[in-house]
């Protein structure tokens, strides 16, 4: 009996995906459930298995062609002696387009994974010196550039800044991360403390939670907060959904799982849609300082940045202490400057007496 092998059912926001390289080939025995091909999306990596056990007998479409939900890709043959379809032609990779300039340095390119072996190799031999090579953004990255582009045309963003002692935190993570990871089965890392801080600080401003349809102000009951995560396609920002209920354990838990399934390319389009706050910590890569732009429709970002031993005045005296910049860009369309900027505030001061955000919820 011969199944047609489908374009599972993709989200509202997604119309397509590009069909990455084939697992398998005409005439292979595959296994039920057994991934057949990759297809790509602008937000996630998607499988398409196999609906049943049997043989491959043909692929309806090429490597890299763009399909939609439903639409058929491929024919398994699940009796005995199948009789295999030509197979599609799979076209050679592209060569790289190099084109010779005097002046061009070196450069080492990022390639999403997975990559075909072609372009994983180009990128790890990198481009030849007074050479460049040329080739297309994955769709991930240009969904990206086009959503970072559409926000600074949408939206009026403006970016308040202030400045946090990370004393206590180190002081109470150090006192209680054995503890923690003993009871809970996870690292106690710093995105607990700020995902807990932002949503006490909403308590007080829940309109930096808000968001703006035409001209509606949308009013959120839950704190749904996206986390920036650098993944091998590019920047991915999984939702932590209902962060207001969750105690530390868990946002340590969801966020390391969302780093996992980040990197194995394993995200689902559940868990990149909705969102009504994000986070970004650029200290990871050593960024003392930066203005986020905003993740539509979702009217404020916070950033955070690396930890630098700084000389600051406490009670009249100059001492030494672990500080982090702290930024703030808002939608001033929705979000006034006082409201952002006290906002901050309550973020820094929950901070800085960081014993209550430890407590279970």
């Amino acid at each position: 009996m011969k199944l047609e092998v489908r374009v599972p059912t993709l989200s509202d926001s997604v119309a397509s995906g590009t069909l990455l390289p084939w697992r398998k080939q005409v005439g292979e025995t595959v296994s039920r459930d057994e991934t057949l091909v990759d297809l790509e999306t602008d937000k996630v990596i998607l499988e398409i298995p196999a609906p049943a056990s049997g043989t491959l007998i043909e692929l309806r479409q090429k490597e890299g062609a763009v399909v939609k939900a439903d639409e058929v890709v491929a024919v398994i043959e699940t009796g005995e002696n199948p009789v295999a379809a030509a197979p599609v032609e799979r076209p050679a990779p592209p060569a790289a387009s190099v084109t010779l300039s005097p002046a061009a340095p070196t450069q080492q390119a990022s390639v999403p994974l997975p990559a075909a072996p072609a372009a994983a190799a180009a990128a790890a031999a990198g481009v030849p010196p007074g050479e460049t090579r040329r080739e297309p953004m994955s769709r991930l990255r240009s969904r990206v550039a086009e959503r970072l582009v559409a926000a600074q045309h949408t939206a009026a963003m403006l970016t308040t800044f202030n400045e946090v002692n990370m004393q206590p935190v180190n002081e109470l993570r150090q006192r209680f991360k054995a503890e923690f990871e003993v009871r809970h089965g996870v690292k106690l890392g710093y995105m607990s403390f700020f995902v807990r801080a932002v949503c006490q600080a909403m308590q007080q401003f829940p309109i930096v939670n808000a968001a703006l349809d035409g001209t509606d102000i949308v009013w959120q009951g839950d704190v749904d907060i996206g986390i920036a995560i650098s993944s091998p396609r590019g920047l991915v920002v999984p939702i932590l959904r209902h962060a207001q209920t969750r105690p530390a354990a868990e946002v340590e838990a969801a966020i390391a799982d969302f780093a996992r399934r980040a990197r194995d390319a394993k995200l689902t389009l559940e868990d990149l849609s909705g969102g009504t706050f994000s986070i970004t910590n650029g200290g990871v890569f050593g960024s003392l300082l930066s203005t986020p732009i905003l993740n539509p429709p979702q009217s404020a970002i916070l950033g955070m940045h690396t930890i630098q031993e700084r000389p600051v005045a406490e009670y009249g005296q100059v001492v030494i202490r672990p500080m982090m910049y702290l930024a703030l860009t808002y939608d001033h369309r929705l979000i006034d400057g006082r409201d952002a900027v006290q906002f901050l505030v309550a973020v820094k001061a929950a901070l800085e007496a960081p014993e209550l955000l430890l407590q279970e919820t």
